[in-house]
């Protein structure tokens, strides 16, 4: 049996409750002071502070971390890690006023990502989303899911699920993949919805037989996808057995939460404009509220009321968005970090958001997203005084050394082989 021994760590923190941790047991962070923690063939068997030594043995590895912080490997619930090519054109534009709408007319937008998506070869997709996988790992993020959606058509999205099947065999980082055909409305497509609905009931079908996502998704907003519309999709897609998760309420609310409660769905995300008795109805349930503020930060939007959410009782997630248009980071420290400033959640409340919440939201909660015994060792240390350090010094990557399944993959802020 392989032994490792992560010892010298300054204070272990994690949320132990039965997920998901709703309203106040967000805030129910243990905390271990001068810690070690023993790995057995990548699963955490003791977490302790008393002498690490009697567990020794001549196999074992010992890993000094150090006086860093420890906590779970940070999982991102919601990105577009796929796409092609980039939108730095239209930065200019968009910090000079520029309506959305308008660049959109002009062939910018998410129909340009979807150009440059379909154009894009497999091999160049792949080496893309690498390098960003990559700068997450640096990040800490050890587990994520990411989205289809760039295609609009069912060759362009299931290039994009190979991609992100091929990714999760190779990379450190787990990946749960979700289809989301319906993520805008092609243009050929303007004067005929259903014929386009149709397609993507019809290619539900084909991604499900094909085993290349877990997730099924929809836009549900005001010029993309109708409540009505989403629910058509997406209860077709709980009927072939996808898991749902919803975009919704990011600009005005228009049912889209109500269509993701009634039909269980996993997360909501956005909530942008979510209204207060949804708030209400979101909290009786165990459906996770994934909130992305990094997206609210770069579009100079609105943030997502957190607070109402999480004082009511809701289990809440926050998770980063990546993608060429509204969040183009892969530093998901800085989404938590703003999810402090922005969205007023407490250092306790966000580790939980990052964590275990996520963890649940995906369905690997029983092994992921918390520092418990029995658990995979997906630990990331930090270079942080504590918690509060850690959200408060922002910008920076307080990233010591990463842990996945108890193999050592990034150190001293290098990926290993590098």
């Amino acid at each position: 049996m392989k032994r490792l021994i992560i010892h010298n760590i300054k204070t272990v923190y994690t949320n132990n409750n039965k997920p998901p941790a709703k309203g106040s047991l967000m805030s129910d962070v243990t905390q271990i002071k001068d810690a070690y923690i023993v790995v057995d063939d990548g699963l955490i068997t003791i977490v302790d502070n008393d002498d690490y030594n009697h567990h020794v043995n001549q196999s074992t590895e010992l890993f000094d971390a150090k006086q860093s912080i420890c906590v779970p490997g940070l999982i991102d619930s919601h990105t577009h890690l796929v796409f092609g090519g980039s939108r730095e054109n239209e930065f200019a534009k968009k910090i000079s006023g520029v309506d959305y709408l308008e660049i959109l007319k002009s062939g910018g937008g998410i129909l340009s990502t979807v150009e440059q998506t379909k154009k894009a070869s497999f091999d160049e997709l792949y080496q893309q989303a690498r390098e960003s996988l990559d700068e997450m790992l640096l990040f800490g993020v050890t587990t994520l899911e990411a989205k289809s959606g760039y295609g609009l058509e069912l060759e362009t999205e299931v290039k994009t699920l190979k991609v992100l099947k091929k990714l999760n065999e190779n990379h450190p980082i787990e990946i749960h993949s979700t289809y989301l055909g319906a993520h805008a409305l092609p243009k050929k497509y303007k004067n005929n919805r259903e014929e386009f609905i149709e397609k993507i009931l019809s290619d539900l079908e084909f991604i499900k037989e094909q085993d290349l996502a877990e997730y099924a998704d929809v836009f549900c907003e005001t010029g993309v996808f109708t409540a009505e519309e989403t629910f058509r999709i997406l209860n077709r897609a709980k009927d072939l057995g996808f898991k749902l998760r919803v975009h919704t309420d990011e600009i005005e609310s228009i049912g889209g939460t109500e269509v993701a409660l009634k039909l269980g769905a996993k997360t909501i995300d956005h909530l942008m404009a979510v209204t207060n008795e949804d708030i209400k109805k979101i909290a009786k349930t165990n459906t996770i509220a994934n909130l992305l503020p990094s997206t609210s930060f770069f579009l100079n939007k609105e943030y997502a009321p957190a607070r109402k959410l999480i004082d009511s009782g809701a289990a809440v997630s926050v998770s980063s968005d990546y993608n060429p248009g509204s969040t183009p980071s892969e530093n998901y420290q800085l989404t938590l970090q703003i999810s402090g400033n922005k969205l007023k959640m407490m250092p306790n409340e966000i580790l939980t958001a990052a964590t275990i919440n996520p963890a649940y939201s995906l369905d690997i909660s029983d092994r992921l997203g918390s520092i418990e015994v029995g658990k995979d060792a997906d630990l990331l240390l930090l270079k942080s005084k504590n918690l509060d350090y850690f959200i408060y010094h922002y910008g920076i990557n307080h990233t010591l050394s990463v842990f996945k399944k108890g193999k050592l993959v990034v150190n001293n802020r290098k990926l290993i082989g590098e």
